[in-house]
């Protein structure tokens, strides 16, 4: 009769199997496309959001001073979403400075003399360089307002002012080459996202009878949302606010 210490070696073996076929997913290029494609589709929610946030400031500023303070004062969204949001951000585009790495390792040859690649659309072939730009482009918001947020309430700790936000944004669009960075920006993010989602349906599987209406929507959402941040920068740069 076999005691419960004759199953251990059974359950022993069985677990250094789980944990290296989960440590081989993850090293795998098949686990890699996955992440990035739930990571970026996870920021994409976040630019959505984002849009509508600073569309309001077209529409209505109370509004937007609104919406801007509650997410500028919320401890759930500063101390717990904010956090994650940075970390979705950095995960992405360091995994996408991998797989491109993998890429270049992979081919024999680069893009230029890979002639079975002229064929794919120039999207596609710069994803690096458009994703590069995108990063830059998310440092300048960064340092333009969420820097200046955090030295406003933490280090010089002046009072609450719900009513600061808007003329806040509408000068940062003062100047014509911020506006034009952020113009740039945006139209390569067309690109990015015109592929990306591609690829992120693609890497996780996305094949049924909703694909096709969502794939059409994604390319809608691909080209409206960044052409609705240029005209929110157009728009502010051309209605300042006397000083």
């Amino acid at each position: 009769m076999f005691g419960f210490n004759s199953f251990e070696p059974y359950f022993c073996a069985s677990e250094i199997f789980e944990k290296k076929t989960i440590m081989g997913l993850i090293k795998s290029s098949i686990a890699r496309k996955v992440a990035m494609a739930l990571s970026g589709l996870f920021l994409v929610f976040f630019l959505g959001q984002h849009f509508v946030i600073n569309i309001s400031s077209v529409i209505d500023p109370d509004t937007f001073n609104s919406w801007s303070h509650f997410m500028g004062t919320n401890g759930l969204v500063q101390f717990v979403l904010q956090p994650v949001l940075i970390f979705g951000v950095v995960f992405h585009f360091v995994m996408g400075f991998i797989l491109e790495l993998q890429n270049r390792k992979a081919r024999a040859i680069n893009y230029k003399s890979f002639k079975g690649n002229l064929s794919a659309s120039w999207a596609s072939r710069n994803m690096l360089i458009s994703g590069v730009v995108v990063l830059a482009f998310l440092g300048l918001h960064f340092y333009d307002f969420w820097v200046p947020e955090i030295v406003h309430k933490y280090i010089e700790t002046h009072p609450e002012d719900p009513t600061r936000y808007f003329p806040e944004l509408v000068h940062k669009f003062e100047s014509p080459v911020r506006v034009g960075l952020y113009a740039l920006s945006f139209v390569l993010l067309i690109f990015h996202l015109w592929h990306g989602f591609a690829s992120a349906f693609q890497s996780v599987g996305f094949n049924n009878k909703y694909s096709v209406g969502l794939t059409k929507f994604a390319k809608f959402y691909a080209v409206l949302i960044p052409i609705g941040f240029v005209f929110i920068a157009l728009y502010h740069h051309f209605n300042q606010i006397p000083h």
